[in-house]
């Protein structure tokens, strides 16, 4: 048999047992995840629509900033949020280094900007007429942001995939502040690094395999929710 095949066989047969430290890391992943694009969402959305609707000195700079943040390597979000929740640093006293706090907050970092930038140029796409008749409406700027966000669902929801897709691939971040222990900070993406490491390819393999599936579901979810909101439309 050749190498590849032997290492999809073993992968197959990890699939197969699924045993109890594979759904442990499969587990902290989607909770890891799932709370960081929380958080991403809840804290980046409304602040793309404000903004994309905004008019205010410094707005190019704020966008700016939030490009940058954008592409802003893992590794130095990790290594800034490593220094800060040091025992010395600024909020060591939270104890939160290496836990899986730390690497939600971590995650969260990624997140906003992701789904920020991507609401604030959904909004900005808005056809003129539609900005129009935003402006000409008599409401409050919370109103106005819900009806601009009703209107480019679509970017929302693109966004809300980005920052999913940034959370659940990422590495270097959770690496550095979480500490891949093991039963502890494990993830699918460390735990896939660690196997890689000692060789074991086929449990690399398999742990890919559902890392992938996690994406798909999410992504076929969010899909399914553009295409029946465009079918109402």
């Amino acid at each position: 048999m050749s190498f590849i095949g032997e290492v999809l066989r073993d992968a197959f047969e990890v699939l197969g047992d699924f045993g109890p430290e594979v759904r442990e890391v499969l587990y902290l992943t989607i909770v890891v995840s799932g709370m960081a694009t929380l958080i991403g969402v809840v804290i980046g959305i409304p602040f793309g629509v404000w903004l994309g609707l905004g008019r205010f000195r410094g707005r190019g700079a704020v966008l700016t900033v939030v490009n940058v943040g954008m592409a802003i390597p893992p590794v130095l979000a990790g290594l800034v949020l490593l220094l800060l929740l040091w025992d010395d640093g600024p909020l060591g006293g939270l104890g939160a280094l290496f836990t899986p706090a730390a690497m939600v907050l971590a995650q969260s970092l990624l997140a906003i900007p992701i789904a920020a930038g991507i609401t604030a140029a959904s909004i900005r796409n808005l056809s003129g007429d539609a900005t129009e008749q935003l402006g000409a409406l008599q409401l409050g700027r919370w109103s106005r942001g819900v009806l601009a966000g009703r209107e480019v669902w679509p970017g929302i929801a693109a966004a809300i995939a980005a920052a999913f897709g940034r959370v659940v691939s990422e590495v270097g971040a959770v690496l550095i502040v979480g500490g891949n222990i093991r039963g502890e900070t494990r993830v699918l993406t460390t735990a896939i690094v660690q196997e890689s490491r000692q060789a074991r390819f086929g449990a690399a393999v398999a742990l890919g395999i559902l890392l992938l599936l996690i994406a798909l579901v999410v992504n076929a979810l969010l899909t399914w929710f553009q295409l029946k909101d465009t079918s109402r439309a």
